[in-house]
């Protein structure tokens, strides 16, 4: 089964055409790794993913049918750029708060909410977290919790928006190593967008790279090349690897880190491009 699929999709948000006749397939279990500069669609495209923005023109299906807002067989994580709530909730009551994010008419959580929030919980290692205060948690612990908070009801495809934002290197590290092992247990399809291509290089199976309102899939060696890379962001690029990293350079400047660096200079708005 095909997780994604774009046929010819235009995405406009605020009046600008972000993404323009794109046609793309994300096959069932495949990690996906979404790269792109600010402004190129990143948490757009996740949003029409999710069915909160909609297409201009062309189609865009998810596990095989058409988008539909609260999918319960696709689980997100959002960006974490502000508090995630009540920091006296312990990590298990703040998943199971997720738990009826789609369902109407049952206020309190059940028995069955907090057996999944148990099962996701274990899934990104986080069951130490579970009795303990938000409050006393680190980001990439708390991260860990969000992330449980997409695994609930069991979902087919997760689509991780930014996870590795103002995380040290250690916990970019290990957000990533969870999220692969979730695709080898699970055989899910991921889609992770970063800013920086190295924390995902070695554990992606493919990169989405988007720029310029277009889009190009496929792996790394083939993506992430100075000509291509040139045209989407519509300037000259080189791209230098040195052993198993790699640097996406524009006139001496390494444009993924630079990006990275401020992005908290960014209007939320354009965070959400």
């Amino acid at each position: 089964m095909t997780a994604i699929s774009l046929d010819g999709a235009t995405l406009t948000l605020g009046g600008r055409q972000i993404l323009s006749d794109v046609t793309l397939a994300i096959a069932d279990g495949e990690f996906i790794g979404m790269l792109g500069p600010n402004g190129a669609g990143k948490t757009t495209l996740i949003r029409a993913l999710l069915g909160l923005v909609p297409v201009t023109a062309g189609t865009i299906q998810v596990l095989g049918a058409p988008v539909r807002r609260g999918n319960p067989a696709v689980g997100y994580m959002p960006q974490l750029r502000h508090p995630i709530g009540d920091f006296r909730l312990s990590g298990r009551d703040f998943v199971v708060s997720a738990a009826q994010g789609h369902r109407w008419g049952r206020p309190w959580p059940a028995k069955a909410d907090y057996r999944d929030a148990e099962r996701a919980l274990d899934l990104v290692g986080a069951t130490a977290l579970a009795n303990r205060p938000l409050v006393e948690t680190s980001g990439g612990e708390r991260q860990r919790l969000l992330l449980a908070q997409a695994l609930l009801g069991d979902p087919k495809l997760l689509l991780l928006d930014e996870p590795l934002i103002s995380l040290d290197p250690a916990h970019q590290t290990g957000v990533v190593a969870i999220a692969r092992r979730l695709r080898d247990e699970l055989g899910i399809a991921i889609l992770f967008s970063a800013h920086e291509l190295n924390p995902l290089v070695n554990a992606i199976d493919r990169v989405l790279y988007l720029g310029g309102g277009g889009a190009v899939l496929g792996p790394v060696d083939e993506v992430v090349t100075g000509p291509v890379l040139s045209r989407l962001y519509g300037s000259e690029i080189e791209v230098v690897r040195i052993k198993d990293r790699v640097f996406v350079m524009a006139g001496g400047v390494d444009v993924e880190r630079d990006a990275h660096r401020h992005e908290g200079a960014h209007s939320h708005e354009h965070g959400h491009a």
